[in-house]
C-alpha cells in the first residue's frame, strides 16, 4: 500500500486518470482530445539503463491515440531528471506515435518553480518547459458535488485552502468526497491530507467528520482520527503548563505526548491552569 508522500499522489492518478485533463484544463488552459487511461511506461531503449516514470496517461478517441502525459511526482527539485525527463517524453512519443507532455505534480511552489525551469536541449528553438503544479495552483473545491465527482482534485486542492476564506466549505467537501471512496482508499487518502494539513485545519476536519457523521471504511482511518484529536490535546496540556511558566520534565512531557485517552487529556487540560508544578498533574 502506499504511503509516501510522492507515492500518494501517484496513486490518486491511478485510481482516477481523469484528474489528469482535469488540472491540465484548469491551470494550463490545455485541453486535450480523447478518453484518459493509465499505463505503466519503462523505457529499455536506452542501453545499459533502463528508464521508468512514475505514471503515464494515454488519451485515445475511438478512432486513435491522441496524446499521452507523463505523470512525475517531485517533492524537490533533481538535476538529474533535466536528462531523464526529455527522454521519456521522447520515447513515448516514439512508441505511441502521439504527442506527449510533461506534469510534475509538486508539494509546494517552490519546489514546483524550481522544477519548471526550462530544459535546453541544445538543438536551436528546442526546450521543454515541464508543466509544473502544487496544491495553490488548484482551485478552492467547496461544492459538494463536485468533490464528490473527483475526489483526488479536492484532496490535493485542500492543504493550500483549508485556511483560507473558504477554510469550512474546503474541509466540508474534501471530508464528504473522502467518505464516498470505498476500501483502503478513503482512510489513505484521509491518513495523507492529514499530513499536510496546519494543526487548526486538521482539527477542523477531525471535527467535521465527527459532526457530520461520517463512518470511513476501515479501522486505520478511525484510529487516525484518534491519534490527530489526542496528539492536538496534548498540545493543548503543553502549552498551558508553558504559559504558566511551568517547568516540565522530559518523563511528564512523554507521559503527556503518550496519551491516547482524550478524556484524561481534557482532565490534565484542565488541572494545568491551577497546579503549582508540572509533576501534579497526575496527583
Amino acid at each position: 500500500m502506499p504511503t509516501s508522500a510522492h507515492e500518494l499522489p501517484l496513486e490518486m492518478v491511478r485510481n482516477r486518470p481523469e484528474l489528469v485533463p482535469t488540472i491540465l484544463r484548469t491551470v494550463f488552459d490545455l485541453d486535450i482530445l480523447g478518453d484518459p487511461s493509465i499505463t505503466s511506461e519503462s523505457f529499455a531503449d536506452l542501453n545499459p539503463a533502463e528508464l521508468r516514470c512514475d505514471a503515464t496517461v494515454l488519451f485515445d478517441t475511438r478512432d486513435e491515440r491522441t496524446h499521452g502525459v507523463i505523470v512525475e511526482s517531485q517533492q524537490r527539485f533533481d538535476g538529474g531528471k533535466q536528462y531523464s525527463w526529455p527522454a521519456y517524453i521522447a520515447l513515448l512519443r516514439l512508441r505511441h506515435k502521439c504527442g506527449a507532455t510533461l506534469l510534475v505534480l509538486c508539494p509546494d511552489e517552490n519546489s514546483a518553480r524550481r522544477c519548471a525551469a526550462p530544459i535546453d536541449m541544445g538543438h536551436p528553438n528546442w526546450v521543454l518547459e515541464p508543466l509544473t503544479v502544487h496544491p495553490g495552483m488548484l482551485p478552492p473545491i467547496t461544492d459538494l458535488d463536485e468533490a464528490t465527482r473527483m475526489p483526488e482534485l479536492a484532496v490535493l486542492s485542500a492543504p493550500a485552502h483549508a485556511d483560507g476564506p473558504h477554510a469550512s466549505a474546503v474541509v466540508s467537501a474534501v471530508a464528504a468526497a473522502i467518505d464516498t471512496l470505498t476500501g483502503d482508499t478513503g482512510p489513505l487518502y484521509h491518513d495523507y491530507l492529514r499530513t499536510l494539513l496546519s494543526d487548526a485545519a486538521r482539527k477542523l476536519l477531525e471535527d467535521t467528520v465527527k459532526t457530520a457523521g461520517y463512518e470511513w471504511q476501515s479501522d486505520f482511518a478511525k484510529t487516525h482520527i484518534a491519534e490527530g484529536r489526542a496528539e492536538g490535546e496534548a498540545k493543548s496540556v503543553l502549552l498551558v503548563l508553558k504559559a504558566r511558566g511551568l517547568t516540565v520534565p522530559d518523563h511528564v512531557h512523554e507521559r503527556i505526548t503518550g496519551c491516547t485517552d482524550t478524556d484524561q487529556l481534557e482532565r490534565w487540560i484542565q488541572r494545568a491552569a491551577t497546579i503549582d508544578n508540572a509533576e501534579q498533574l497526575f496527583d
